[in-house]
């Protein structure tokens, strides 16, 4: 089908030289060297073609359009005799004999330039989303989402997995996020609730005999904007096991996502099965986070012992953490500025020093530490030259701070850090249990639906805050992509298992009321996951900004620029839906 064309505008060829064409596409621009000379570039999805306007008549067209309107041109195709090698068409051009206009451009200046458009302020091309996807990298990126997302389904199906696509319209359910609340026109004062994710959809399909469930799930979740995450709405590859333990679902995990990481790309290889396993407190501990880039061979050290009582305030009664960087030679200009960029964010202070040729503590600190320098040398094993970077706090926060320091120290130096490749690890052994920051009381540490390790009987007997859960975390290359766990499956450990945070069973049927009667009808063991997929693509892509991948992203405040959303709407559509608008009081 050629949609009142016969040839697309990246597919001419020297061969064919002489052939009558009829091209469609964008006016890009025109070089123009005269009243009867001028190169016409024509750009539609596949491709450009330059088109030669070699009469008056043809340039009297073209001078009346404004550069991006849509122009159907008919002609010859002949050899170019200066030819663009970095081009697919280079070696061509066609001399039109009929241009049509098809679709106006009615403004002659843009709001940026369509090929730079990527230079322009992000909320621009955010509103003119629609010039934006114009530019060719821009519209790869997207191109490259559809090949990657084929990819993911095609390969679960191979593995025998059934693509089920579960409700938008649901209740709400305590996820961990905010809901997307939408009113109820028919059921007055009552909501439904758009899934945060489809987790107990796809756990009720493992009770209903459904043995491997997936599907390129949309989530929404009202929640604030970053680099690696979207606001409002995301894809995650959603996947369930029945009669699945944990190295189930790590053995599919690690057969789909290397070799679609190495096919598409922009580093060559990716870590190959098995992945690295990580306990959650090994992770905090020797890289001051759960989701540590294993590209960086640097990790944390201890220094509380030898250090914590050396005369410098801020190490007073605290942990101390170290990372040691050998062959760091920095001015103190980059040390200052990656000492700032640790507080900017962490909002705490980083630390350092050196060993410097001759084996005397210099730089930063150093002075407080004079007195026990072979102490300290020893504890940290140091050498002629090393550079030591330092965090405290308490113990979280020395190793939340010294992780961050960890992760620029390995971007900063060069023989530290893999760049061209994907690091996979598995994060596992999560804490069931942990004391709330806001609240003060126990709370889920991760999951509300997982499988306590040691089942009933730790429940029963173990303090919570030392049960570990069959949780997981899928990490590449520094982020998270992905939280999973084997799923408590049996209503009376689930029972138990929220009465340690308060809630009592009848809390349980009230909240999760489909899933829980599901399980008492027998429910086979069942373990899942859910990859995002914006993350892996912005990954593969080699984007920092997961906006970069998405077609139509909503910018940092959680506003579609280009539809003009969240608006207002009219009073007789919240009349429909029984909802009064109260606006807060100005103060």
């Amino acid at each position: 089908m050629t949609q009142s064309r016969t040839h697309n505008c990246g597919e001419l060829r020297l061969a064919d030289a002489g052939a009558q064409v009829t091209l469609v596409g964008w006016y890009e621009n025109i070089r123009k060297v005269s009243k009867n000379l001028g190169f016409l570039i024509l750009r539609d999805f596949y491709g450009t073609t330059q088109v030669v306007i070699e009469t008056e008549e043809m340039m009297a067209v073209i001078d009346v359009v404004n550069k991006e309107s849509t122009i159907q041109v008919q002609g010859t195709v002949r050899e170019r005799s200066s030819k663009n090698p970095g081009l697919p068409t280079g070696d061509i051009e066609v001399v039109p004999e009929h241009i049509e206009i098809l679709g106006k451009c009615i403004y002659q200046a843009l709001p940026f330039e369509i090929r730079q458009s990527e230079d322009a302020d992000e909320n621009a091309r955010l509103k003119y989303r629609y010039l934006d996807l114009r530019n060719p990298s821009v519209k790869e990126r997207m191109v490259m989402r559809s090949k990657i997302v084929a990819e993911l389904r095609n390969r679960m199906n191979e593995l025998g997995f059934l693509e089920v696509t579960t409700p938008i319209l649901t209740c709400s359910s305590p996820e961990g996020a905010r809901d997307y609340l939408v009113p109820s026109r028919n059921h007055p004062g009552k909501f439904y609730a758009l899934p945060q994710a489809p987790q107990q959809f796809k756990q009720i399909l493992m009770a209903s005999g459904f043995d491997r469930y997936f599907q390129i799930a949309p989530c929404f979740r009202d929640e604030d904007a970053r680099a690696d995450r979207s606001p409002g709405e995301f894809y995650q590859l959603d996947m369930e096991m029945a009669f699945a333990s944990q190295e189930d679902v790590f053995d599919v995990i690690e057969e789909v996502l290397p070799p679609v990481f190495e096919k598409y790309g922009i580093y060559p290889t990716a870590t190959k099965a098995p992945f690295v396993r990580i306990p959650y407190l090994e992770a905090m501990d020797r890289y001051g986070t759960d989701k540590p880039d294993l590209r960086i061979d640097l990790v944390l050290q201890d220094a509380t012992g030898v250090m914590a009582d050396c005369g410098f305030a801020p190490f007073a009664g605290q942990t101390v953490k170290a990372i040691v960087v050998d062959g760091f030679a920095a001015s103190r200009k980059v040390i200052d500025a990656l000492c700032a960029e640790v507080e900017v964010q962490t909002a705490q202070k980083a630390y350092w020093f050196r060993l410097d040729d001759k084996g005397e503590l210099v730089g930063g600190i150093s002075k407080f530490l004079k007195e026990r320098k072979d102490a300290v040398v020893a504890a940290l094993g140091l050498k002629p030259g090393d550079f030591v970077g330092l965090a405290a706090g308490n113990l979280l926060t020395a190793q939340k701070t010294a992780g961050v320091f960890r992760k620029l120290l390995g971007a900063a130096s060069e023989k530290h850090m893999k760049k061209e490749c994907y690091e996979f690890c598995w994060i596992v052994d999560f804490p069931m249990y942990e004391i709330g920051e806001e609240s003060g009381e126990l709370e889920f540490c991760h999951n509300p639906f997982s499988m306590p390790q040691g089942g009933m009987e730790a429940l029963k007997t173990q303090d919570p805050l030392s049960i570990l859960a069959y949780q997981y975390d899928l990490v590449c290359n520094g982020v998270e992509l992905s939280s999973g766990a084997v799923r408590n499956h049996d209503p009376e450990i689930m029972i138990e298992a929220f009465r340690l945070v308060g809630l009592g069973e009848e809390d349980v049927k009230a909240k999760f009321p489909a899933m829980y009667s599901a399980f008492c009808y027998g429910a086979p063991p069942h373990a899942g996951i859910a990859p995002g997929v914006d993350r892996m693509i912005m990954l593969i892509c080699g984007e920092d900004s997961i906006r970069e991948i998405i077609p139509f992203p909503m910018n940092k405040n959680a506003m579609d620029v280009m539809m003009g959303a969240p608006a207002a709407v009219e009073k007789k559509q919240l009349d429909d839906v029984h909802i009064a608008v109260v606006m807060p009081e100005e103060k």
